[in-house]
């Protein structure tokens, strides 16, 4: 049977996750571990927190391999894929690190804000599945697949958030046309997944309110809807649905129109008015 046609797992493969050391990246690697990986993949630029991911996916009974990556560094992301590609091609990567700068936009310092927030949230994950994509090509031994997390603040405008918007924007764009080519040039074993949810209670998103019928979205709840799309080989998760709705009507109304249902009646243009993030402007994923 083709490996298109198998069940995706990630038992006995290895699963890369960036940004591994707090909140969803800790959580996808222990549901890899839960769930038979062979070797869990822990990128991230804390040290501490690495550590203490890895020696849980350790108890989990997966071997876990740290490795302290700037994702900022387009170098420290080929040094560190080099080191990596001794495990094998991935089964799953999943690219979950991101930074967030609330404020408006002439606030933002262009390299502390601007520059840092596109390299990690949109140019990191191109370079790190660019490294890893010839092997998960090559090796159709089984389905393997891509999760990009993008955010449903790259479907809609919202003030406070313009860079940030920026950067998971060109994130879905690229994610989803990454998953056309690889259907059209017949790599049907290997899926992408573009998860783009609305505000989690991670601490990445402190001080921000949900529109209106939207909560924050537990991190649990958030990896498991992200977890259950990739293995089901889904294009694209939009969630909560009302961020879906959201997506829609903007399509289908006028700019002005949307700004009057988006800002007035679901009151997505203020959710950012109270953020504080991680240390004030700073939040991480």
């Amino acid at each position: 049977m083709s490996a298109s046609k198998l069940p995706f797992t990630v038992s006995g493969g290895v699963v890369l996750v960036t940004g591994a050391a707090m909140g969803m990246g800790r959580l996808y690697a222990l549901r890899a571990a839960r769930e038979g990986a062979g070797v869990v993949i822990l990128w991230d630029v804390d040290a501490d927190g690495l550590a203490n991911t890895a020696a849980e996916v350790t108890a989990l009974g997966a071997r876990a391999v740290v490795r302290q990556v700037d994702l900022a560094s387009r170098t420290a992301i080929a040094e560190a894929a080099a080191e990596c590609a001794a495990e094998g091609p991935l089964t799953l990567l999943i690219n979950n690190a991101g930074i967030v700068r609330g404020a408006l936009f002439w606030d933002h310092s262009p390299e502390r804000d601007i520059a840092l927030t596109m390299d990690i949230n949109a140019l990191a994950p191109m370079y790190v599945t660019h490294a890893f994509l010839p092997a998960m090509m090559a090796d159709a031994a089984r389905p393997r697949r891509i999760l990009n997390i993008a955010s449903a603040a790259g479907t809609v405008s919202n003030p406070r958030m313009s860079v940030y918007a920026a950067s998971k924007w060109a994130v879905i764009g690229w994610s989803d046309s990454l998953r056309l080519e690889l259907e059209q040039q017949g790599f049907g074993h290997l899926k992408v997944t573009t998860f783009c949810p609305s505000y989690i209670s991670t601490g990445m998103f402190d001080g921000a309110r949900g529109p209106l019928l939207t909560p924050l979205m537990t991190p649990e709840d958030a990896v498991d809807r992200a977890w259950r799309a990739t293995f089901a080989g889904q294009p694209q998760l939009i969630a909560p649905a009302t961020a879906q709705l959201g997506k829609v009507l903007r399509g289908l109304l006028p700019v002005r129109a949307w700004d009057f249902v988006g800002g007035k009646v679901f009151g997505i243009y203020t959710t950012m008015d109270k953020f504080t993030g991680r240390g004030q402007k700073a939040g991480t994923r």
